[in-house]
């Protein structure tokens, strides 16, 4: 309604019926730059519906019939200037038949439709965070906190689809894509897919009218991809970053080298679904090393790339009549620079499979000789199809140019005759063509002049000659237009005849464009082609993290090494100070990786990578309070979900487990996390902790290894050399980070006498806390101990009264607080 969008379009809120006891709110856009209205309605989460006129207003009696003609959703936008050209566009389904879920992603902007089976909430959420879906249709009985989890990420919130039926969902997909088609996508026989894939293409009927613009369904296994869970991809910030939800400062923000929103768009789905067939990502790597050891291709062929629009939402605008002339234009110019790549390819064996054999030529020259360079945005004001395609449009075309200097001829013949120096022939919409002359001359007007419009300066005249001559041209102007759009509307009709053709080549022209720019990355950064096995190994030489790496100016990033498996070297305990660069060693790991099984080189000077089945990462969370869940709650959720999941073959990533509770219950919560990974799961596990006790866990269980980064110490302060070495360490140098962090050095001070004091006494309490006052007495008031006192009782008074929150105390607490004050000064 108005009064919601007038404020987000930045438009006036007016009324009609402003005297009416309830007025009805208006709110108005031009409607040429609808569209971008449009985009900014859908990037706030609504749902938009376009109304249009459905008859001619010069047959219509009354008021000119109107309907709803589309529904512009975040889901399902065909215009691509509405949405990112470096990302898919999906809407998606979730199903749940019995036990069995299905799950479904339509990106309407390309056609690209794609369903898959999954057994469990867990994959729902995970495929969620995979395909990132603007949009989502959630059927009865989809109800999980992790898929509301994943929901509540999407812009726009949830639509409750109905309870489909197998016969429903068939018509459903009958209506798209013809008789049997769900027995020839695959879908037939398993029951939560297919009303999935129902649910969406009714929903796409429903808002579009009409979905002619796919061509076909994919099923898809998620057993084919690397599992990432959200807290992974998060953690890792593979597409966006931690702060912000940026995507400069993610992996993909560095690595999009991409020439076209095509070749984005696919790197960014590699990016998000890295592969786990071995012959599969082999391939792939085969042809980012040819494009690599073959620089001067890569060069010419990214260059020519530059002048490839996207293909892949031009044919979708085609299919779905909305393209106008300059989309076609766009295709054309396309189309004219895939012959020049495909001969910068030729003489390269490893990227002949990407070659595309059909090229489209015949498209090509539809368009070439139809239209003209660089039409106009407008399809029904002419100026579109070339001169010599159509006998009658040049006729047409040639009287609307000769009728310019007809006029010009009538006009001066007129002055002449007439005298009337300043008399003029004018046009206007509603009288057509007519003569105007000034008061001053009315004197001189003759009969054959006929009064057609009265001024209060001027009047304005008709003649026969020129009436005779207007009823040629303005039908021949009107003619011209429509046959020019005629003509441009079968042009469009034959293209869209060989979208699928098309749709074929823009898939390999962004295969192609990804290939390159991986390529462009490795040669720019100076990555590496890693070795991929059939094993559970992992073994880095001067790894780097590829992100920190080239946003450290000051500072040069140091490399690590890092030996990781299922037999010798199963679990890393990982100790070291604070901003050591712990979370950066081991996220970097993860990040080479994902990196080597999407197919690309990575950022180290060897690296030999055993394929995994998944990657969890445990670093860092953050209090979840729309679900009343702590840090802690939240790290015990996600360790959970590790525990359960992962596999022998996957790799797991733990940082400070257990630091959420009390020093006893997280030692303890970590060192069985940590037993449970090395003894009942094994799988390759980087482990950092502060918990220096966990170094003991390598005397009882031979596959774990104690690493820590190096520190160089200067008195009392300190040096981070970022260098992993082999063994723990028992020291966690807080106080040296504090001060370099610019604690006051007073507190700085303090904070070392009550360590020194701790680590030599061991304090505890009758809890078995580490208590600064010991245990209590008879008397209950805390025992104090004098290393642990401040030099000055006074001094030792003053901190402990500023501390106290004096608003906060219960009688009880203040009662406490007393005491702690007396056993201060002494005063027991």
């Amino acid at each position: 309604p108005p009064v919601v969008a007038a404020p987000i379009l930045d438009v006036t809120l007016t009324s009609r019926n402003k005297n009416a006891p309830d007025p009805i709110p208006m709110a108005g856009v031009p409607h040429h730059a609808v569209e971008g209205y449009v985009q900014r309605l859908i990037q706030a989460g609504h749902r938009v519906a376009m109304a249009d006129q459905v008859e001619d207003p010069a047959l219509a009696k009354g008021i000119v019939r109107r309907e709803v003609v589309r529904v512009v959703t975040p889901g399902i936008v065909l215009n691509p200037t509405s949405i990112d050209s470096s990302e898919s566009n999906f809407l998606a389904s979730i199903q749940r038949h019995h036990e069995d879920w299905g799950v479904a992603f339509l990106d309407a902007s390309t056609g690209e439709f794609r369903c898959a089976q999954v057994f469990s909430a867990d994959q729902v959420a995970m495929e969620l965070a995979r395909h990132e879906p603007k949009e989502v249709l959630v059927g009865p009985g989809v109800v999980d906190d992790k898929i509301t989890r994943a929901i509540r990420r999407i812009p726009v919130g949830p639509l409750l689809a109905e309870a489909w039926s197998e016969r429903a969902a068939s018509r459903s997909v009958e209506a798209v894509f013809g008789k049997g088609a769900a027995i020839r996508f695959g879908v037939a026989d398993d029951p939560a897919v297919l009303c999935a894939v129902g649910a969406l293409l009714q929903y796409g009927l429903d808002t579009q009218g009409c979905l002619e613009h796919l061509h076909t369904l994919e099923r898809y296994g998620v057993e084919r991809h690397l599992v990432l869970d959200d807290a992974t991809r998060g953690n890792l910030e593979l597409t966006q970053t931690l702060r912000g939800g940026k995507r400069k400062g993610s992996l993909l923000g560095l690595i999009d080298k991409a020439s076209t929103g095509m070749g984005s768009r696919k790197l960014r789905a590699w990016l998000s679904s890295p592969l786990t067939a071995l012959p599969t990502i082999l391939a792939r790597q085969q042809s980012v090393n040819a494009f690599v050891q073959e620089p001067s291709i890569r060069d010419g062929v990214r260059k020519h790339l530059r002048s490839v629009s996207d293909m892949e939402r031009l044919c979708t605008r085609v299919a779905a009549t909305t393209a106008h002339a300059r989309d076609l234009d766009a295709l054309r110019t396309s189309l004219d620079a895939l012959p020049v790549i495909q001969a910068e390819l030729e003489g390269v064996p490893a990227l002949q499979p990407h070659v595309p054999d059909d090229l489209c030529t015949d498209v090509l020259l539809d368009i070439r000789n139809t239209l003209v360079e660089s039409p106009p945005l407008a399809t029904t004001e002419g100026g579109l199809i070339r001169e010599g395609l159509n006998e009658e449009l040049d006729e047409l075309t040639t009287l609307a140019v000769e009728g310019a200097t007809i006029l010009n001829a009538i006009e001066a013949r007129e002055r002449e005759a007439t005298g009337i120096q300043n008399l003029k022939i004018k046009r206007n919409r509603v009288f057509g063509y007519f003569l105007e002359v000034t008061n001053a001359h009315l004197h001189k007007v003759p009969e054959r002049f006929f009064r057609k419009q009265t001024l209060s300066n001027c009047e304005r005249y008709i003649t026969v000659e020129l009436k005779d001559l207007e009823g040629r041209l303005l039908g021949a102007d009107e003619r011209r237009k429509v046959l020019e759009y005629e003509i441009f509307c079968e042009l469009r009709g034959r293209v869209a005849t060989s979208s699928t053709r098309l749709l074929t080549l823009a898939a390999q022209i962004a295969e192609l464009d990804a290939l390159a720019g991986l390529a462009e990355v490795a040669a720019q950064f100076g990555w590496i082609r890693p070795e991929l096995k059939e094993s559970t190994e992992l073994s880095i030489r001067g790894g780097r993290h590829p992100v920190v790496e080239r946003a450290m100016e000051e500072e040069r990033f140091v490399p690590n090494d890092l030996d990781v498996d299922t037999q010798h070297r199963q679990l890393l305990v990982i100790t070291g100070p604070n901003m050591s660069g712990k979370s950066t060693i081991m996220r970097q790991a993860a990040l080479i990786v994902i990196l080597a099984q999407m197919g690309s080189f990575v950022p180290a000077s060897e690296a030999t990578v055993g394929v995994c089945d998944r990657i969890f990462t445990r670093v860092g969370a953050s209090d979840d309070l729309a679900r009343g869940q702590s840090t802690f709650m939240v790290e015990m959720a996600e360790t959970s979900a590790i525990l359960h999941q992962a596999t022998s073959r996957s790799l797991v990533l733990l940082d400070e487990i257990g630091r959420g509770t009390s020093t006893y219950d997280g030692l303890a919560i970590a060192w069985a996390v940590a037993e449970d990974l090395c003894s009942r799961i094994r799988c390759r596990t980087l482990f950092a902790t502060h918990y220096h006790e966990l170094c003991q866990l390598a005397d009882t269980h031979p596959g774990v290894i104690n690493l820590s980064v190096a520190v160089s110490e200067h008195g009392e302060s300190i040096v981070f050399l970022r260098r992993l070495k082999e063994g723990g360490t028992s020291r966690s140098y807080g106080i040296q980070c504090a001060r370099l962090a610019g604690l006051p050095t007073t507190v700085v001070g303090r904070a070392s006498e009550l360590l020194q004091a701790l680590e030599q006494r061991g304090l505890r309490d009758d809890r078995g806390q580490l208590s600064l006052f010991g245990a209590k007495s008879e008397s209950g008031a805390p025992q104090t101990h004098g290393d642990l006192a401040p030099k000055k009782p006074e001094d030792a008074l003053r901190n402990h009264l500023q501390a106290l929150s004096v608003d906060d105390l219960t009688p009880r607490k203040a009662l406490e607080a007393l005491y702690e004050l007396t056993a201060l000064l002494d005063l027991k």
